[in-house]
């Protein structure tokens, strides 16, 4: 037993150390870290909550378990400071898949013991379940035949940072278990009513069944091991059959009135120092006044005992040594007393948050071990079981408030962004609907439109990442062939409206509301054309044959990106990366090498050839172009000249989107509103200017 001031203060700075490092809750690693951790054929899937918990999906794409990491909801420090990060991947059964680590900064793995020896640990939680009894360290001789405890080897010098890494994995599969999986914990968990007084003595906590007691006979624990290869293993139990195996004594001193009755003045003390530190944790003390005892010899301070377990509602709850000194009221038998001083008393805590009630019935169980033989011995054991609960008087709860939908989160998050939006949007829509053959043949239409252009890049798309993308169409397709909901769009409303506005712009002028207007990476290579302008570069213009086949490679790209979402869904985010649209406005060019030097080739590429990626690359182009099938109208007027006997317009268009004949072809049109400006101009536009001469040869709209 631990004791003394000093002993008290470390163990209150080490909760208080434990304490702030919850209070620092990690930031969740982004997809792309994650990725590589996942073995093929399974793939991440979706984010499902802001502490990096993600789906996992099989070869089909269907959901097949969870995917996190540890130090995000149960960051536990080591002996460095700092958290040990591991990723666990649990399928929707609770067993274990893989566990891996991520990343450490223990000081006997940094520069002692090989590092290789802490990473292969965790390969030892494959196929493992989260129901399972499972314990660091070695049974002893050959104890696990016959044993109901799961014992993972650790690593000789490093124990008590394997025990560390092992109980942080525990807390936060647990966590994840009871959100993900059906788990007990649907509201707040109960905590200690601090306001709530009540004067109790030790006698009336066990009349009231507040304090409860398990005593096991010699004889029932032969009973217990009876016809198994360990019945004649315990002599002491043959010999004096009706004496007490175990008589332990268990009780939830949370509670303040409890902890009064239970524990001394300076014990008191001692809890409720620990209890202002540690706010979430709740203590439970346990005592155990006969033979059995309640660790083991190898048992670490302040680490989960050995032989000691418990569940709530068919989970597990993860107890831990709270290493803090007990000091029982006198009231309090002597037996109690004398248990304390030979060490057969814990002080266990566990974390509230992961999901403990003390208000409902819980189950503690106790290992009973017996070993067979002298040498190598076999070690058998069968669980000792008592069910306690406390009374919620002693509790209070936090209301529980039932959460606004994510969606409403985004929308208040994202509130005056969008206001910004929708002004922007509206009034786009409306110049370009009701003024936009004014607005081509303004004088400034080139400052103004390269002014939107630019508010476009820096707030549409580095600003407010409403760079829209191929992901986007590619998971609405995959819901709608597996089934599922379409409630991902609505946690991006931003984008969401970039999209509604794209698909009415559809209907009113087909692709070019989205491809000459809204793209981010669309107007950084328009503003690439004209610095290449600027500078006198040679520009490069297919042939006209040249370009109609070039054209059709973006409906290659779509095509076969399609193709990967029926037969290899887990190679589509990879897939998706020939849009450097991550690259160059999601993280502002700050990627890996190759990322950015595609994105910027791109960029350089147009300052020769005016839009190369958007006309002939752009998977997004493709189904943009599908998209403006819906056109209702040709928006664009034409004359009976138009293409014969003037090819003005079709020589003038940058994108190749007016045939010989005159016609515009509007799957190609990125409305960038040059040709309207020639048919308006009197000094341009050929049949005008004849006209203008008196030489009229008609003038017809298509």
């Amino acid at each position: 037993m631990l004791g003394g001031t000093s002993l008290r203060a470390c163990a209150a700075a080490y909760v208080l150390w434990l304490s702030c490092v919850w209070a620092a809750i990690a930031e969740p690693l982004p997809r792309d870290v994650l990725e590589p951790y996942i073995v093929p054929p399974m793939s991440l899937g979706e984010q499902l909550n802001d502490q990096g918990v993600w789906q996992l999906l099989n070869s089909g794409g269907a959901e097949a378990g969870f995917v996190f990491e540890t130090e995000p909801m149960a960051p536990l420090p080591g002996f460095s400071g700092a958290a040990i990060n591991m990723l666990v991947v649990l399928d929707l059964e609770g067993r274990f898949l893989d566990v891996q680590l991520i990343s450490h900064n223990e000081p006997i793995f940094v520069s002692g013991l090989p590092e290789k020896l802490f990473f292969d640990f965790f390969k030892q939680y494959r196929g493992h379940s989260i129901s399972d009894t499972l314990v660091v360290g070695s049974p002893y001789g050959a104890g696990g035949n016959g044993s109901a405890l799961v014992y993972l080897d650790g690593v000789t010098k490093g124990t008590a940072s394997i025990r560390i890494a092992h109980e942080s994995i525990l807390a936060a599969t647990l966590k994840v278990a009871r959100e993900k999986m059906g788990g007990i914990s649907t509201g707040p968990p109960a905590y200690p009513d601090l306001d709530y007084v009540e004067e109790l003595t030790w006698d009336d906590l066990v009349a009231q069944g507040i304090v409860t007691r398990k005593t096991v006979l010699n004889r029932e624990i032969d009973a217990a091991f009876d016809g198994t290869l360990w019945e004649d293993d315990d002599p002491e139990a043959k010999d004096n059959p009706d004496d007490p195996y175990m008589d332990l004594w268990v009780v939830d001193i949370g509670a303040p009135s409890v902890a009064r009755a239970v524990l001394s003045k300076s014990g008191f003390k001692e809890l409720q120092d620990f209890m202002e530190i540690s706010t979430t944790d709740e203590p439970v003390l346990v005592v155990e006044t006969a033979r059995h005892g309640l660790v083991t010899e190898e048992f670490v301070r302040n680490t989960s005992p050995d032989l000691i377990s418990a569940e709530q509602g068919g989970f597990p709850i993860a107890f831990r040594d709270s290493d803090i000194y007990i000091d029982l009221n006198e009231n309090v038998p002597e037996a109690l007393h004398d248990a304390v001083d030979f060490g057969a008393a814990l002080i266990l805590r566990t974390d509230r948050r992961l999901g403990f009630d003390p208000t409902a019935d819980w189950t503690l169980r106790i290992k009973a071990l017996r070993a067979h033989g002298s040498f190598q011995p076999e070690l058998g054991s069968v669980s000792l079981e008592v069910q306690h609960v406390t009374p919620d008087r002693f509790y209070a709860r936090v209301e529980a408030v039932n959460p606004t939908p994510p969606w409403v989160d985004a929308l208040r998050n994202r509130q005056v962004d969008l206001i910004v939006l929708g002004v922007f949007l509206v009034g786009l829509v409306g110049l370009l609907g009701l003024r936009l053959n004014r607005l081509a043949g303004h004088r400034h239409f080139t400052p103004i439109r390269l002014g939107i252009l630019a508010f476009v890049t820096a707030f549409i798309g580095w600003w407010g990442q409403g760079q829209l993308s191929i992901a986007t169409p590619l998971a609405v397709a995959r819901t709608a062939i597996e089934g599922g909901s379409y409630a991902f769009l609505l946690y991006d409303p931003f984008s969401l409206a970039i999209w509604a506005v794209t698909i009415l712009g559809f209907v009113l002028w087909g692709r070019g509301l989205f491809c000459g207007w809204l793209c981010p990476f669309g107007a950084l290579q328009e503003f690439a054309h004209h610095i290449g302008r600027l500078l006198r570069l040679p520009q490069i213009e297919p042939s006209a044959v040249w370009d109609d086949r070039l054209k059709w490679i973006k409906y290659a790209v779509l095509f076969g990106m399609v193709a990967l979402l029926f037969t290899a869904p887990a190679r589509l985010d990879k897939a998706i990366e020939v849009e450097p649209f991550k690259t160059a406005i999601t993280t502002l060019f700050v990627r890996e090498w190759y990322y950015v030097a595609y994105a910027v080739g791109l960029l350089l590429s147009s300052m020769v050839l005016f839009k190369g990626f958007c006309r002939y690359v752009c998977p997004l182009g493709a189904v943009m172009a599908i998209g403006g099938l819906l056109r209702g109208r040709k928006w664009i007027e034409r004359r009976a000249e138009c293409g014969s006997p003037c090819q003005l317009c079709k020589v003038k268009c940058s994108y190749g989107a007016i045939k010989k004949t005159g016609e515009i072809q509007y799957s190609e049109c990125f409305q960038c509103l040059d040709c309207v400006t020639i048919h308006d101009d009197q000094t341009q536009c050929v049949p005008l200017i004849l006209a203008g001469k008196g030489r009229s040869l008609g003038v017809a709209a298509e």
